[in-house]
């Protein structure tokens, strides 16, 4: 990957989109724009809307259900990854909230060639289009312009397709500021934008297991640009320790809501170079598995992740909290320990959790096999088929489990749940071998 530089560090007064510290201050009409602009010097930058200062308490969101669900619980943006049909603004702005709007452009990743001029045109048009359409919008924050392009590229032309992009935002659209999103960062990076995409606000960056070493890594790429964190959350299941067999071992949802609350305090709570941030994914998705990086289960139950960004965002706790979950093995051994059964025999999982009201916990078993995904970059994976679970309930947090007759790949989850809709999960990957 490569890093990137957009200005020198005379002091920035850059138009864009902000966030009050509070709930958004409402703009007026429709089609009344709210000036947004970054102040301050290299390393002491703030984001300001409508002359006031805002800070971004936001999430990536998944469905028009989570807009509602993310302001309850103290968010106060929201970042899209394409612009849709656009009513994201109209939904964010009854709720007292801003979006973030990404124009998403092409990958070379996936096929598209930037040195196609006509088909790079035609890319600025559809760009121009949706500028024109939403640009008035009071719930406009600003414009990312493009979504970890960097992700596999080898042509540097498409930072200046984005260049093109956000000189055209700046003509048609003054009140807010332009960005990219890049999948972290590093010297290369940073060079290529600076000579490419100079015209841009400030950056974006994306980074998992990185988020702590993210100041170092701005360091040592020379990179004095406010920057907002368009992307952040649990470790990236390429970050992680696999089996011998290749799979990823995931952290519980204990372990994650940890370090978010350890990323959210050391690293963006700070502030300094860093003028907001988008916590991923408010809400579900299969990558890897079903559980990795939504704060909430596929069933909408919420997990102690969701408790933990209300308290940094707000600084209280939800009345009631979801449950912890502290340990999860197979015959006596945890993912670390790379279990493998024989098929056919019988095994005893077990996992422990707390409730912090004591709730009565209930327990959900479920097999599946093993992804066999390789897509990057969030692309869209096939959720792995459920596995017919045969087992015996032998008390609370504990089933005598019949391995798979078919050698192979599987990964055994568990969801314990408190009855009043917040949950704690974790699973484990096992190797079922021969009788």
């Amino acid at each position: 990957m490569e890093a990137m530089g957009l200005l020198p560090c005379a002091p920035w007064v850059l138009l864009g989109a902000a966030i009050l510290g509070g709930s958004v201050a409402r703009a007026g009409a429709e089609g009344s724009a709210v000036t947004v602009e970054v102040r301050g010097d290299a390393g002491a930058y703030a984001l300001y809307r409508g002359g006031e200062p805002y800070a971004v308490r936001g999430a990536g969101v998944q469905g028009a259900a989570g807009l509602a669900s993310l302001a309850r619980h103290g968010g106060n943006s929201v970042r899209t990854w394409a612009v849709g049909d656009g009513s994201i603004l109209d939904r964010a702005h009854g709720l007292g909230m801003t979006v973030a709007l990404c124009l998403d452009l092409e990958r070379e990743r996936h096929g598209f060639d930037y040195d196609d001029t006509e088909a790079v045109k035609r890319q600025f048009e559809r760009a121009r289009r949706a500028v024109l359409a939403h640009r008035d919008h009071p719930a406009l924050l600003f414009w990312i312009i493009g979504n970890e392009l960097n992700h596999d590229f080898t042509n540097p032309r498409v930072y200046d397709a984005v260049n093109d992009i956000s000189r055209m935002i700046h003509a048609l659209d003054p009140q807010h500021p332009t960005t990219t999103a890049t999948a972290g960062i590093d010297p290369t990076l940073a060079r290529v934008l600076e000579t490419r995409a100079p015209d841009l606000d400030f950056l974006s960056v994306q980074v998992y297991g990185g988020l702590a070493g993210l100041p170092t890594a701005l360091a040592e790429a020379s990179l004095e640009w406010p920057v907002m964190v368009t992307e952040w959350g649990t470790i990236g299941h390429w970050e992680v320790p696999h089996t011998p067999w290749g799979a990823p071992i995931e952290p519980t949802s204990t372990a994650k809501a940890q370090r978010y609350r350890e990323g959210y305090e050391q690293v963006i709570a700070p502030g300094g170079q860093f003028i907001g941030s988008y916590a991923f994914l408010w809400g579900q998705k299969q990558e890897r598995t079903p559980t990795w990086y939504g704060v909430f289960a596929t069933d909408g139950r919420r997990t102690e992740t969701v408790d933990v960004l209300q308290r940094v965002w707000t600084g209280a706790w939800p009345l009631n909290r979801a449950p912890r979950l502290l340990d999860l093995t197979l015959d006596g051994r945890r993912a670390t320990d790379h279990v493998r059964l024989r098929a056919g025999a019988t095994y005893a999982a077990s996992v422990e959790a707390r409730d912090p009201e004591d709730d009565l916990l209930g327990f959900d078993w479920v097999l599946m096999r093993e992804s066999e995904a390789t897509q990057s970059g969030g692309d869209a994976e096939t959720v792995p088929d459920r596995v017919a679970l045969t087992s015996v309930r032998r008390g609370a947090g504990q089933i005598d489990l019949l391995a798979p007759e078919e050698p192979g790949a599987y990964r055994l989850f568990v969801y314990v749940g408190d009855g009043r809709g917040a949950v704690a999960h974790a699973n484990l990957p096992f190797l079922v071998v021969g009788g």
